[in-house]
């Protein structure tokens, strides 16, 4: 298939729709596939986590009241639903405890807003892992591409806007569309984002959870409507995401290199249950905490100052009150980082944010800009931090790509126990060791429902 296009509306979108529908699992090579399995196996886990906090116990039961039982489990819940329910849920308690995967060259996170939605069609359908391996891979690539294209406007918040594009190609794919209702389906999804807010993170209130649950369900919608004869502008999502999301849209990007370079490789797998943004400097404070035994004093340290990139530094609220919005602050990851010894999701449970020691060094944490630093991100994710005790030498350290990144990978044991560790509130830790091992070979599964029936999913 040609991949190459001369950059104009009409030939952009028919390339992306040529690629979503034509594209065979044989096609992508066997590197892309391994990291589509610990996508959907890392998605899923985060869905798991998320689905045992009381706000997300709340919301299953109250909005499944009702509605009838569907096909698609409501991961974490023991219930079933209608695979439009089923994406919105999982796809909002994905995000909960910020362990959802993520791509810095996307701007996003595109795992958890097409996983939910293409894991629900799928077994709602009973269609083969392979398919629904593929049909994620898919959906990832292309609306990740669109996104990167986008010079986004900083006041949205990417969840729920690209990601509709994403969840929407992922059903299409799913539903054996031909290009040209794939196409008609790309500019039809692209008007059901929704008007998210980053300010949300600022603020640390959690409406922001439900965006990705959104795109899950409105990327469904979309494929109804289109299936119904409804139909988009010519180049909707040029018209979206370069004049409302964005200022500007370089649709020669979107199929640059489409078919042999992939920016779903380039995304990344978190270890600490918090924003990205603040694992640079976390990376630094677990190089400290090791020189020095892991465990130090909190009231020992005078204080610690970070210098990274604008999204880094934007993330410096020293004063938290809740668990989600110590999830946005550097100052707040550092201090429960160092009075803590070790990653953990008890470093962001509401205990902590309660705890003395670590409002107070807290508050002894700055963030900063470095303009050479933000010129560099994304492709190096440069932060310096610098430690000063309150006697003794100070420690500086200086880091360029945060662990987790493609260059930087997690091992895949790591990886292992943070899924055990998140779905230990929902299954039995052999239950979950067999179910992570099913997801690793997921283009095996002849039918999906019955996987995740026997896993007790």
């Amino acid at each position: 298939m040609d991949r190459t296009q001369d950059g104009s509306a009409d030939d952009y979108l028919t390339v992306l729709a040529n690629f979503a529908c034509t594209t065979q699992i044989a096609d992508l090579p066997d590197s892309l596939l391994q990291r589509g399995r610990w996508i959907i196996a890392d998605c899923i886990g985060a869905v798991a986590g998320g689905m045992q906090t009381p706000e997300m116990r709340a919301f299953v039961a109250r909005h499944l009241t009702g509605r009838a039982a569907g096909a698609a489990s409501v991961i974490g819940a023991g219930v079933a639903a209608d695979p439009r329910d089923a994406a919105l849920l999982n796809g909002t308690a994905g995000t909960w405890q910020e362990q959802d995967e993520g791509n810095l060259h996307a701007k996003g996170h595109p795992g958890i807003q097409v996983v939910p939605a293409a894991i629900a069609v799928a077994q709602a359908r009973r269609l083969s892992g392979a398919d629904t391996l593929l049909a994620v891979l898919l959906g990832y690539e292309i609306s990740a591409r669109i996104n990167r294209a986008s010079n986004s406007r900083f006041a949205f918040h990417p969840h729920g806007t690209y990601g509709v594009l994403g969840a929407a190609v992922a059903v299409g794919r799913l539903s054996g569309y031909d290009p040209d209702r794939m196409r008609q389906l790309l500019n039809v999804a692209a008007t059901c984002g929704v008007a998210t807010s980053r300010n949300t993170i600022i603020e640390g209130v959690t409406v922001r959870n439900i965006y990705t649950g959104m795109s899950g369900f409105n990327g469904q919608l979309a494929c109804e409507m289109v299936e119904s004869g409804f139909t988009g502008e010519r180049d909707g999502v040029g018209s979206v995401f370069g004049k409302i999301y964005g200022d500007g849209f370089d649709s020669a990007a979107t199929v640059n290199l489409l078919g042999s370079e992939y920016l779903t490789a380039r995304n990344y797998f978190k270890i600490h249950a918090c924003g990205r943004y603040a694992h640079s400097a976390l990376d630094l404070i677990e190089d400290w905490l090791a020189e020095g035994g892991d465990r130090v004093d909190p009231t020992s340290i005078e204080s610690v100052h970070v210098v990274g990139y604008s999204f880094l530094a934007s993330l410096h609220r020293t004063e938290c009150r809740t668990s989600f919005d110590a999830r946005f602050s550097v100052p707040f990851a550092i201090a429960s980082l160092i009075v803590h010894g070790k990653p953990g999701l008890e470093n962001f449970e509401q205990p902590a944010v309660d705890n003395p020691a670590i409002q107070a060094l807290a508050r002894r944490v700055v963030v900063t800009e470095s303009p050479e630093f933000t010129k560099a991100f994304p492709g190096r994710q440069m932060v310096e931090v610098t430690v000063t005790p309150c006697g003794g030498k100070t420690w500086k350290g200086r880091g360029e790509h945060t662990k987790g990144e493609a260059e930087r990978p997690h091992s895949p044991a790591e990886l292992r126990d943070k899924f055990l560790a998140l779905t230990a509130g929902a299954w039995t830790q052999e239950q979950s060791a067999g179910f992570l091992d099913g997801l690793l070979t997921i283009d095996a599964v002849p039918d999906m429902a019955s996987f995740l029936g026997q896993h007790g999913i």
